[in-house]
């Protein structure tokens, strides 16, 4: 177990948020919004930020740092009913793929994007592949992976009383994948903050159908303390070479398939055994919104970009800017 400690060193601050509309539009032919809507997660596929969304069957992408950029759209297959939007309004929600984490990894033809379901249920158990979105043809599917899932499931070491994959990061030549433990208790289980790493090749290779899930390696659990009195659990991360940094929310949510109301954020890092952590502010006090997607600049090693959930269909997700304050050890990036 790796305990996290809020450090005074350490300081986050967002500002200037942007609301994610789709440049063109609704589109009732392809069941699109005219926004994103509970964006989830985020990396970056060449000079874009790919935005996957947990209730809607649709890719963003999206260049932050240019104020006149246009958020587009790559719609994925549809569902259930051939529909896109997957919410309690509608009635469907429990067909939604749950997009929740994200991850860039190489590949002899080319970057991979792998945006993971959080198979908190069965249906939640699949995977998106990605390739080529930065070309005029790209290959994407969905590919069901209920095998791995079974794994994950079955380590309850990284899984606890609920599975509910939330982060994904490159460390390596391996996946890290991160456990939200926001679940609810079951039996002698309780839901945990944890990590296991699979091998890039090995999980390319069991989506593509050549070989049998990967395994799971270097399971870690985390306590990161609660804001509040509200149990902070891992929502995504994003490696820089070995240091990893994370991104949390404390969400008094009943279990992984229920939202709740958010009582704060933390980014912290994890160097080795030790991990230390900030609560998230604007320039008048905390920030309350639920932050689900963490990228860094690639130009600016204390500056990036946070994509929140604002678990409310009707309404645009929002990108907000963040900067790290103090010593985060970021000077060395290269």
């Amino acid at each position: 177990m790796r305990r996290a400690s809020f450090d005074p060193a350490l300081d986050v601050v967002v500002r200037a948020p942007r609301a994610l509309r789709y440049a063109a539009g609704a589109d009732a032919s392809l069941d699109r919004p005219a926004h994103v809507r509970a964006a989830s997660a985020s990396a970056w596929v060449g000079p874009r930020l790919a935005i996957v969304q947990d209730d809607a069957h649709f890719l963003a992408l999206f260049d932050p740092r240019d104020p006149s950029a246009e958020v587009t759209s790559f719609p994925l297959a549809a569902g259930e009913g051939g529909a896109r939007q997957f919410d309690d309004l509608r009635g469907n929600k429990r067909h939604k793929l749950d997009l929740e984490a994200c991850v860039v990894v190489p590949a002899p033809a080319g970057p991979v994007l792998l945006a993971f379901g959080s198979g908190s249920t069965a249906r939640r158990e699949q995977i998106l592949v990605a390739r080529g979105l930065a070309t005029e043809a790209p290959d994407v599917r969905l590919v069901a992976a209920p095998e791995l899932y079974a794994a994950m499931r079955a380590c309850t070491a990284f899984a606890g009383s609920e599975l509910n994959v939330e982060g994904a990061a490159r460390v390596g030549d391996r996946v890290r994948l991160f456990n939200r433990g926001n679940g609810a208790p079951r039996g002698e289980l309780s839901p945990v903050d944890a990590t296991c790493d699979v091998a890039i090749h090995a999980l390319l290779d069991h989506l593509d159908g050549r070989a049998p899930a990967p395994s799971l390696n270097d399971v870690t659990q985390y306590d990161l303390g609660a804001i509040d009195g509200v149990r902070l659990g891992f929502t995504d991360a994003v490696a820089l070479g070995e240091r990893v940094f994370y991104l949390a929310a404390a969400e008094a949510s009943p279990d992984a398939y229920r939202d709740g109301p958010v009582n704060g954020v933390a980014v912290g890092v994890i160097d080795g055994d030790r991990v230390r952590q900030a609560r998230v502010r604007t320039d008048d006090g905390p920030f309350l919104g639920k932050a689900e997607g963490l990228a860094f600049d690639p130009d600016e090693p204390r500056k990036g970009y946070l994509v929140i959930d604002r678990d409310a269909p009707l309404e645009a997700a929002e990108i907000w800017s963040f900067e790290l304050l103090g010593d985060w050890g970021l000077e060395s990036r290269v």
